[in-house]
């Protein structure tokens, strides 16, 4: 066993809350630890999930570009690029990655423990390496951020080689002809859109009624669209009854009687806090059913001294917001009294083509009773989609009818997660300087897809005889 001295703060888990608590904390001058199970930092978001996922994504979209633009055609095309060519490929991405956040951690001066963490009863963390090696960290205050992992039901057999879900899918050596996807949820409709960009057949299996039904409607439709476009099944209102792996593929029985059979199954139906041996019973923490942990508006747990942040804690489970609550928490820590909570965060969901939104969607505003209406920007109009020829999606902005202001940003296509961040701006300020006359009187760049603001703006104001 070999005990440290005391560390003011300790923290499990180096993805992006991690990293962001570990930040602020040093630059405070605290005396920082952070534990870290795999073998590098950067956690499932750098290793397994955001990263990988969005270089594949970006890797896939220049396959489909060349395939569809006449000038492009033959120039170093990769339309014969097979799954493992793409993994080797974002490889590259991963460890660029982890390198620049091991730099993070030496200039703050942070300690890094590679082993296994867990609480060890009040302010202890103990750390076991890969070699069984022990050390004991004794801490004034301790955050988990071990984020989460895919959700496993125990009928489906994930030791087989023709399934797997979001964190095992990189790892499959052979690229499926056809392949099944059960459950389409965000990460479920970006792989859809990887495979079928690939010249897959993907049957793409949603439990719900129709896909992201948190999105505005006209946006979730318009994905539906383009991924059987693309080349998906989709099938609606369906559960699975069982699971029917063989050597040559895998057969899913759902329970209306269909039965599907594919070269693989990606599993994609939720996911679960990563708090199973974390060690919550010697300090008192309970976690729900799915393995998250509750907080207050601090961070804090139940356990004095303990705070947790990221996906451990549920909403929102995106990356983005994981490093803000990891940065708010130790802000706190270091002694800021107010205690900055998320607002607005928006919605980057990287399918292809991509998908945005911040605010209110048109039915929350009709069930709210509030008077609305609609701007549109409709991408093939617009001078830069028509150069780089993506021409597929739009921008919709919905706005109060009185006072203008503005409820709700709703993208879908080329840089919709980049567009949205234009707007974003304008949401977060106070009355009267939240209104769409601000994009119809400012000059953009043209030609630029943030010219979208413009269009979409001066389209609504129409509307209303404004303009």
């Amino acid at each position: 066993m070999v005990a440290s001295t005391t560390w003011d703060l300790v923290i499990i888990g180096s993805g992006p809350a991690g990293e962001a608590a570990a930040m602020r904390a040093a630059k405070s001058g605290l005396h920082v630890a952070i534990v870290e199970d795999q073998q590098e930092v950067g956690g499932s978001c750098t290793h397994l999930g955001t990263i990988p996922s969005k270089a594949l994504r970006h890797q896939v979209r220049q396959v489909i570009r060349q395939q569809q633009n006449p000038m492009l055609r033959g120039i170093n095309s990769n339309s014969a690029m097979g799954w493992s060519d793409l993994v080797k490929r974002m490889s590259k991405v991963v460890t660029n990655q982890s390198q620049v956040r091991s730099g993070f951690y030496f200039r703050n001066r942070v300690r890094v423990f590679f082993g296994r963490g867990r609480l060890d009863g009040p302010g202890r963390v103990r750390v076991v390496d890969a070699h069984e090696r022990e050390s004991l960290l004794e801490a004034r205050n301790i955050i988990l951020a071990t984020g989460s992992r895919p959700y496993r039901p125990a009928d489906v057999d994930f030791n087989h080689p023709r399934i797997y879900d979001s964190d095992t899918i990189l790892s499959m050596n052979h690229t499926p002809r056809n392949l099944i996807i059960y459950g389409a949820g965000v990460i479920g409709c970006e792989y859809a859109s990887i495979f079928t960009g690939l010249a897959m057949r993907v049957d793409l299996v949603n439990s719900r009624e129709r896909l992201l039904d948190f999105l505005d409607a006209e946006i979730s439709d318009a994905l539906g669209y383009h991924l059987r476009e693309q080349g998906a099944t989709i099938r609606h209102s369906e559960d699975y009854a069982s699971v029917e792996p063989d050597d040559t593929g895998v057969t899913l029985v759902l329970k209306s009687g269909k039965r599907l059979r594919g070269d693989a199954l990606l599993w994609s139906n939720g996911r679960s806090g990563n708090s199973n041996g974390l060690g919550l019973e010697t300090v008192g923490i309970e976690p729900d059913s799915r393995g998250q942990i509750r907080v207050n508006e601090k961070y804090q747990t139940e356990a004095e001294g303990v705070y947790a942040v990221g996906d451990l804690i549920g909403w929102p489970s995106l990356a983005s917001a994981s490093y803000d609550q990891g940065r708010f928490c130790a802000g706190y820590i270091c002694g800021e009294e107010n205690v900055r909570s998320l607002s607005r965060v928006p919605t980057g969901i990287y399918t292809i083509p991509g998908i945005s939104s911040l605010g209110r969607t048109e039915q929350e505003l009709t069930e709210a009773k509030i008077p609305y209406e609609v701007g549109q920007a409709f991408f093939k109009n617009l001078a830069r989609a028509q150069i780089t020829g993506e021409r597929t999606g739009m921008l919709k902005l919905l706005f109060h009818r009185d006072t203008l202001e503005l409820l709700g940003i709703h993208c879908f296509g080329y840089q919709a997660t980049e567009i949205v961040h234009v707007g974003q701006v304008i949401m977060a300020q106070p009355a009267p300087h939240n209104t769409i006359e601000y994009f119809a009187n400012t000059t953009f760049n043209y030609p630029t897809m943030a010219e979208a603001y413009r269009v979409a703006a001066l389209n609504g104001l129409n509307r209303l005889s404004l303009y």
